[in-house]
């Protein structure tokens, strides 16, 4: 049965009892640990196959699934909802093509700290005042330390991967402030499934060029299916789930947590360790998203 039960915004300030920011903190959390297994996951499949082709499949599938679940009308909706769902749809294409570009060839937790250069710069502009600018500088401070120590390391970072990682950002961006527009004007997961699935379609060029076939194998297309639920299908549902709860600002430093659940999860899956520097970096991402959620409180 699709999911149509109509969006109703929450308050701005929740009564108590209400589900409110406490829960669209835990979606966000658990929507970065989903992505960033799925991420680690997806990694000898990227080297197996190609980042294009894999990155693709996976939003065919999830695309997919959605669509066969919600069932969205397409035929009722008007131009400002095709808008906003071809908008999103492209940042979402650009952010998942790049960032699996970028992780081909950089660390999962480099890549991911100069991917959150896009939510960084929707908190920065959704800042008030002197005090609210400081835990964005923090968590940039942080992500400075990051990219430093994987520099050194590896005597110099890719320079294409920088560039993917960076594209990444800006898709991201457009994807959080697209996200929070998304929820007010569809019923549901309506907009979801319609941005996602022009996200599949806009990527498909890009895989068949790469792999040189639209006839995929059936190895790629398995290992595909699986990583579509972590990353994106579970982490898209719970994040617009979260964007309805609290503001697209709020939400953008937030994820400053995402580099740490990125290094943990490259540590653990992949073998990634870091230096103390990328360790203290990590710890001032981590600083700056709990100041952002005690003052969103």
């Amino acid at each position: 049965m699709p999911y149509d039960k109509p969006f109703s915004p929450a308050p701005q300030n929740p009564a108590p009892g209400r589900p409110g920011i406490g829960l669209a903190v835990c979606l966000a959390v658990a929507a970065m640990v989903s992505v960033q297994t799925g991420v680690s996951l997806a990694v000898p499949v990227i080297h197996e196959y190609g980042a294009l082709s894999t990155s693709s499949l996976r939003l065919c599938w999830a695309a997919l699934a959605l669509l066969l679940f919600v069932r969205p009308p397409l035929h009722r909706y008007g131009a400002a909802q095709w808008r906003a769902a071809l908008v999103l749809g492209a940042g979402m294409a650009v952010m998942s093509l790049a960032f699996f570009l970028a992780i081909e060839r950089l660390p999962q937790h480099l890549t991911v700290a100069l991917e959150f250069c896009g939510p960084l710069a929707v908190a920065a502009l959704g800042a008030r005042g002197w005090r609210a600018l400081a835990w964005p500088l923090l968590a940039a401070a942080g992500i400075g330390l990051l990219v430093r120590g994987d520099a050194h390391a590896a005597g110099g970072a890719d320079p294409v991967g920088i560039a993917f990682a960076l594209l990444a950002a800006a898709g991201w961006g457009v994807y959080i402030v697209m996200m929070k527009k998304i929820g007010p004007a569809f019923p549901g997961l309506q907009g979801l499934a319609v941005s996602l699935a022009v996200a599949a379609l806009l990527s498909l060029p890009f895989a068949a060029a790469e792999a040189g076939t639209i006839r995929f194998p059936w190895e790629q297309l398995a290992f595909t299916a699986g990583l579509a639920v972590l990353v994106p299908l579970v982490p898209y549902i719970l994040e617009i789930t979260a964007l309805r709860r609290m503001p697209a600002a709020t939400f953008g430093v937030l994820m400053s947590l995402e580099p740490a659940v990125g290094a943990t999860a490259g540590w653990i899956f992949l073998g990634q360790g870091m230096g103390a520097g990328q360790m203290l970096g990590t710890g001032l991402v981590v600083a700056a998203s709990v100041g952002v959620v005690r003052a969103a409180r």
